[in-house]
């Protein structure tokens, strides 16, 4: 059943992805409304699939990469529902759910056994939780320093499309690219700490710096720097778009790091 569940969230998740990007070049309330109904009723789905899958298994068994992944895919649509009660924030959806789709599908691609998380990333489903939540705020800043750079290009162009009507104001992504940093700062701090205290216990060591625990900490490093130039620094609003835009690439490394290590791939 849990497997079935899964299957129609990704099917669901695919078409209200392809609704969404649709909608980034037309005008269509109508898309638009049915976008957020499937992507409603896929995180419906999703939710009951993780519920099944936790109810079902122990504790250590949960905390894999693939079950990760996907509790990254669920709070990133979370995120997405509860912004789009708001009409004009819909099109966050454009961006934010095809992120979404991506890390579920990635599940898919990894072995059906996958070994439990290295004790760096597990302090068990503390330091996943934890870790994962500031995952997803570092991927909404990217999106809304995605979406700022977008609607900069389309102001000094002047072009005046479809596209530039649906994104929001500059002032408003500014913000919402700061907030999203500081809420997820905090959190991918409290994982790291929870890590390293699991792996003092686990292993004897607080760090072993194997790649994927170095790209953590490299990432953390980056967006302190960032948080920093924001609060205290004064950094312009573009320049801080372009940065999470960056510094969420080390996000993926790392991720891409875990999943070629997962599934066996040599990684150099």
């Amino acid at each position: 059943m849990t497997v079935v569940f899964f299957q129609i969230t990704l099917g669901l998740y695919f078409l209200g992805t392809v609704s969404f990007l649709i909608c980034l070049v037309r005008r269509s309330d109508l898309l638009a409304k049915m976008a957020v109904g499937m992507t409603g009723l896929g995180f419906l789905t999703h939710t009951l699939a993780l519920a099944l899958q936790l109810w079902s298994g122990d504790e250590l068994k949960w905390v894999t990469f693939p079950k990760a992944l996907s509790f990254f895919s669920w709070s990133l649509v979370l995120v997405f529902l509860g912004a789009a009660i708001r009409p004009h924030l819909q099109v966050l959806g454009s961006f934010i759910l095809p992120l979404a789709f991506l890390s579920l599908v990635s599940t898919a691609i990894l072995p059906a056994e996958a070994p439990v998380l290295h004790p760096m990333f597990q302090a068990v489903w503390v330091h996943v939780t934890l870790s994962m939540l500031g995952t997803v705020g570092f991927a909404v800043a990217f999106v809304a320093g995605l979406m700022y750079l977008m609607q900069e290009r389309l102001l000094k162009s002047k072009q005046f499309n479809v596209l530039f009507f649906k994104l929001p104001p500059l002032d408003f992504l500014d913000m919402l690219n700061q907030r999203s940093i500081l809420l997820g700062f905090p959190f991918l701090t409290l994982g790291i700490l929870t890590g390293a205290i699991s792996a003092q216990i686990t292993v004897g060591a607080y760090l072993s710096w194997n790649p994927e625990q170095t790209w953590a900490m490299v990432t953390w490093v980056f967006y302190l720097i960032v948080l920093l130039g924001r609060v205290t620094g004064g950094w312009r609003a573009k320049k801080a778009a372009y940065l999470t835009v960056v510094g969420f690439a080390g996000v993926l490394l790392t991720f891409l790091g875990v999943i070629l290590k997962s599934s066996g791939t040599p990684v150099s």
